[in-house]
């Protein structure tokens, strides 16, 4: 079956994501996720963190840690990804204009990992159908532990972004 520009166009998007004005006092929890080696050597070969601490697991033993640690940065990225896995930005996220972070405690691979994301702010920018978020993100591993903070500022589209966009 082939499918044709009308079909599509009639096809109902199951996964449209939170307009600002419905994230105003959201809180939700993201699905789980466990950092295994393979995630971790595929990153930080990646993004360049030839750190001994995150290659190197005796040294990372002698420096203290119980494991293979996993970077901030790493954590973040997995964190960010379940959020968007949860749609809630889905055809409504904008732009991403700035955070804050904090790492709170070592992540080791075998953590599972969730985010706790709490709407702090959610108001209308100054351009029409648009508006400002700002997040609280708690990332918690298995053990209920907070891990790593983050608070996102982002742009998202409003309930008549379409209406003035014609």
């Amino acid at each position: 079956m082939t499918s044709t520009n009308t079909e599509t166009a009639q096809a109902e998007l199951l996964s449209q994501g939170l307009t600002w004005e419905d994230m105003d006092g959201k809180v939700f929890r993201t699905a789980r996720r466990t950092v295994t080696e393979a995630d971790l050597i595929q990153f930080v070969t990646w993004a360049g963190f030839n750190e001994p601490l995150f290659f190197d697991a005796d040294h990372a033993q002698q420096a203290g840690y119980a494991g293979r640690l996993i970077p901030g940065a790493m954590i973040y990225c997995i964190a960010e990804g379940l959020i968007l896995q949860s749609n809630v930005l889905n055809g409504t996220g904008l732009a991403f204009m700035q955070m804050d972070l904090s790492v709170k405690r070592p992540v080791f691979v075998g953590d599972t990992l969730h985010a706790i994301v709490s709407t702090v702010e959610a108001r209308q920018s100054s351009k029409p159908g648009r508006g400002v978020v700002r997040s609280h993100v708690s990332v918690r591993n298995q053990r209920d532990e907070e891990v790593l903070v983050f608070t996102p500022v982002r742009l998202i589209r409003g309930n008549d972004f379409d209406d003035l966009q014609s």
